[in-house]
């Protein structure tokens, strides 16, 4: 588990410095201000690999660079291992253009997944990303499994053109047929992952969808009796289809390596997740985050075995941080927000304080909105504000101003309470 993470010279702000919540930790803010950034640093500092570094076909994750490139850049980082933290410091090494790695194996900080904003998908595993190099063959073992959209779906190939993973399409397909622990893994997660009661996430029957395309594509059950090619599914589905599924790959392949191995499989898990919401409708995005804090317990499903779970998810919604009201703990959870002071990046660990209302949250300091209104509705409430309390204003512009009202609010909306009491009071309004 990632514990604490400073860089200084490097990113939106000079310095920024954090100490993550062992299990739940929510990052907020405006575009631009670096969230995304930081997980791209949480990913390196347990890894040692930048995920555009692995894989130069994604557009995101790319080396970090410093501020200034006349001064020192530093990461400095820590962790829980094995049996202790690990502490570790990093500077930026210009002839090289990237970061120095201290000698020697790394400390393991668990199995570590990270779904980027665009569909990509990377894991490192210590059971077969730990090692450099095979035994006594001088065969790189990959630094860890990086995935562009298409290849999560399609499968992943190395240069010499081995397969290192089929993809979403072959594997379900197989699993299907196999009807096996990998299968039974995947309905379980997908089952942890729906909307609701109402709407699960059921495979179908396997199918074809061209000529010219033989594979055998999965397909899910709708509520609305058809059966449609995940291929097909909504922009939302196939985001979360994606991650049960690399979920379940990534587990399937962990299990069999440390079996090879003669070990226990990992315990510890860090999940790094961009812009959770993504394409989810706002009833998904109720449950997304508690239904990814109980995913792998689902997963695992070994008595005996308690998995750790730490989450560090980025979100621009007020559904997503309402939905962790009822579970967040201030003891193991954390909650940072980015905001832009003076010109300034600032990096803030906010208290969480329950707003328990939706429209609460878009003006609380996460969102920092001054209204849940339109920005024409924001504008004639604040002159009606005004008029309110102006001792001026006169009959004709209280007509017109109440036509403006009429405009941009609903026939509804509480302000017509307060606004008809005084116009009345006042002889504007008959």
């Amino acid at each position: 588990m990632i514990k604490h993470l400073k860089i200084s010279n490097v990113g939106p702000a000079s310095e920024m410095a954090l100490e993550f919540g062992k299990r739940l930790n929510l990052f907020t803010g405006d575009n631009g201000l670096g969230k995304s950034f930081l997980l791209d640093i949480a990913w390196w500092a347990m890894t040692r690999k930048w995920p555009a570094e692995l894989n130069p076909r994604l557009t995101a994750g790319k080396v970090a660079l410093p501020t200034d490139k006349k001064q020192k850049a530093e990461i400095a980082f820590s962790f829980s291992a094995a049996s202790k933290t690990k502490d570790s410091v990093s500077t930026f090494e210009p002839k090289n253009q990237n970061w120095s790695v201290p000698m020697g194996r790394p400390a393991i900080p668990g199995l570590v997944f990270y779904a980027l904003a665009d569909g990509s998908f990377a894991v490192w595993d210590p059971a077969r990303n730990y090692w450099k190099s095979k035994a006594g063959q001088g065969i790189d073992r990959p630094f860890a499994y990086v995935f562009s959209p298409k290849e999560v779906w399609d499968g992943l190939q190395r240069e010499d053109g081995t397969w290192l993973c089929n993809g979403l399409i072959r594997d379900w397909a197989g699993w299907q047929k196999e009807k096996g622990r990998a299968f039974d893994s995947l309905m379980a997660v997908l089952e942890v992952l729906s909307p609701s009661e109402g709407e699960k996430l059921v495979p179908g029957a396997l199918t074809r969808i061209s000529l010219d395309d033989v594979r055998d594509m999965p397909t899910l059950k709708m509520p609305y009796g058809q059966e449609v090619a995940a291929v097909h599914a909504s922009s939302g589905m196939r985001r979360i289809i994606a991650l049960a599924y690399f979920l379940v790959w990534c587990w399937e392949e962990h299990l069999k390596a440390k079996e090879l191995l003669g070990e226990e499989p990992e315990t510890k898990t860090i999940f790094l997740v961009d812009e959770v919401e993504s394409h989810l409708h706002p009833k998904w995005q109720r449950t997304v985050i508690p239904a990814m804090m109980k995913v792998m317990d689902k997963l695992v499903a070994v008595p005996g075995i308690q998995i750790d779970v730490q989450l560090i998810a980025v979100t621009h919604s007020p559904l997503i941080m309402a939905s962790v009201e009822s579970l967040f703990d201030a003891q193991q959870d954390a909650w940072f927000d980015l905001d832009l002071v003076n010109n300034q990046v600032v990096l803030t660990r906010r208290q969480f304080v329950r707003q328990g209302d939706i429209r609460a949250w878009l003006t609380s300091e996460a969102f920092d909105l001054r209204s849940g209104y339109s920005l024409e509705a924001e504008k004639v409430l604040e002159d009606a504000a005004l008029a309110l309390s102006d001792e001026k204003f006169s009959a004709c512009d209280a007509k017109a101003l109440d036509q403006r009202l009429r405009e941009v609010l609903s026939d509804i909306d509480p302000f017509w309470m307060r606004w008809r009491f005084v116009a009345e009071k006042k002889g504007w309004l008959s």
